[in-house]
């Protein structure tokens, strides 16, 4: 035994409640690795001086050290109800909880470690508690990195971390959405027609509820198409984009879906609009990390609806990018029905330009000649022609002071000034239609561009 320790116990003979000297031999004891002999010391302290905050610390590090996580908790437990443990003095607490498998508590714990402690890293902690930014798909938006980052930053921890999601009921319906007949009867077929023919399907077989995949060019109105399916059946309807779901915290994400479809689950009819599928579905092979494997997999056990039925639940979701989700959303039961969303044709623009300019002040204008020019715009690009026309006609009434209504020849000009913002989707989908297109997925963009299979 060291001398010193020998002469510290002997000390103590003479002068057993001398707190100090005891809490001395207790750390020589821990740095000589006589691990039992400090615990004993600790608990003598305790049993003399009770709640004595130093021995309840050092005890505690005797525990980790013999891997007795749980003994440790317990202590880590009182002190943090005492208010005793501060800033950094958490971490051992939340390393203890990551050994337990506590994930939860670990992730309260450390938060309040960031709390006091602004800029405070720990790779071992972050590596099990943080969704790491570094899970980016391979060949989708470069920006995806710089997304998580700024959606995980540090600093916002208010609230209990339980989703809330904002549920509406529109008034939308398939009228007030401009062309897309082949699209809307698709929609009809597979979510309105069940829940408005129950016991028709029922005879042969089919329940209401099930997925849809909107794939297509941006501003071509996929999210404005799922307001108006929920309008169809007075359903109500949840957005939910990416910000919705992932999270910093490992299990957050996955609590989030889970609670998404909790709350559909509860308001049947109920449609469910997954805007960037893509983004939460990624294809797992181009994943880096396995953080986003966990929230796929909980995706895919909630459309298949496991535990709880999906009867009612009406899926939709959005894509730009179809061929990064992952193959197994299209199997059956999940979204089984994969639809393409083409920019407008002659018909759908003429009536998308319309409804752009109900309320506005016009002057004999030719519609039709209009969306003849107007090829391949989305509808995002049409509402932008409508726009720039205004403008036109806001500073020509500003300098005459009166009203100057629009006219063909200044949607004409508008229309050369925008141009559509499609070509570069196409340039992409062409490539994937002629040579990832094994199973015919994307025969309609084929058809679309007049490309022969």
């Amino acid at each position: 035994m060291n001398e010193g320790i020998e002469q510290l116990i002997e000390a103590l003979n003479f002068s057993p409640d001398n707190i100090p000297l005891r809490l001395h031999l207790a750390e020589l004891m821990i740095k000589g690795f006589m691990l039992d002999d400090a615990a004993l010391q600790y608990q003598e302290i305790l049993n003399r001086s009770y709640g004595n905050d130093k021995a309840r610390k050092g005890l505690a590090n005797v525990y980790i050290k013999q891997k007795k996580y749980s003994a440790a908790i317990l202590v880590f437990e009182a002190l943090l109800a005492d208010n005793v443990l501060k800033g950094e003095e958490l971490v051992p607490y939340v390393k203890c909880l990551i050994k337990e498998n506590s994930q939860n508590e670990a992730v309260e714990i450390y938060k309040k470690v960031l709390q006091q402690c602004p800029g405070f890293k720990d790779e071992e902690i972050d590596g099990v508690l943080r969704m790491p930014s570094t899970a980016k798909r391979t060949n989708i938006d470069d920006d995806y990195e710089d997304e998580l980052d700024d959606m995980f930053g540090v600093g916002d921890f208010e609230g209990d971390g339980r989703a809330d999601f904002f549920m509406e009921k529109p008034d939308l319906k398939f009228e007030d959405v401009g062309g897309m007949k082949k699209v809307k009867n698709e929609i009809s077929l597979k979510i309105i027609q069940p829940l408005k023919n129950p016991d028709l399907y029922k005879a042969f077989g089919k329940k209401t509820g099930g997925g849809i995949l909107l794939y297509g060019p941006p501003g071509c109105g996929k999210t404005y198409l799922a307001k108006a399916t929920a309008g169809e059946i007075d359903a109500k309807f949840i957005n939910i984009g990416l910000h919705d779901i992932l999270d910093m915290w490992m299990g957050n994400s996955e609590k989030n879906l889970h609670e998404i479809f909790a709350q559909a689950r509860e308001n049947q009819p109920c449609v469910l609009f997954f805007d960037e599928v893509d983004a939460i579905g990624a294809s797992r092979s181009d994943l880096k990390g396995s953080s986003m494997r966990h929230v796929i997999n909980q995706f895919l056990a909630e459309m298949d609806g496991v535990e709880n039925s999906n009867e009612g639940i009406l899926i939709l979701a959005a894509t730009n990018a179809p061929w990064s989700v992952d193959s197994a959303f299209r199997r059956p039961g999940r979204f089984d029905r994969v639809v393409f969303v083409a920019p407008p044709d002659i018909e759908g623009r003429t009536e998308i330009l319309n409804q752009y300019l109900k309320e506005k002040p016009t002057e004999k204008i030719d519609i039709t000649a209009v969306a003849k020019v107007t090829e391949e715009y989305s509808g995002a690009d049409l509402k932008a022609v409508v726009d720039i026309a205004t403008e036109y006609k806001l500073e020509e009434s500003l300098a005459k002071g009166a009203i100057e209504k629009l006219t063909t020849k200044d949607l004409l000009k508008a229309a050369k000034q925008h141009k559509n913002t499609t070509a570069e989707w196409f340039s992409t989908a062409r490539n994937y239609a002629l040579y990832a297109n094994e199973t015919g997925l994307y025969n309609d963009i084929l058809d679309y561009l007049k490309i022969k299979k």
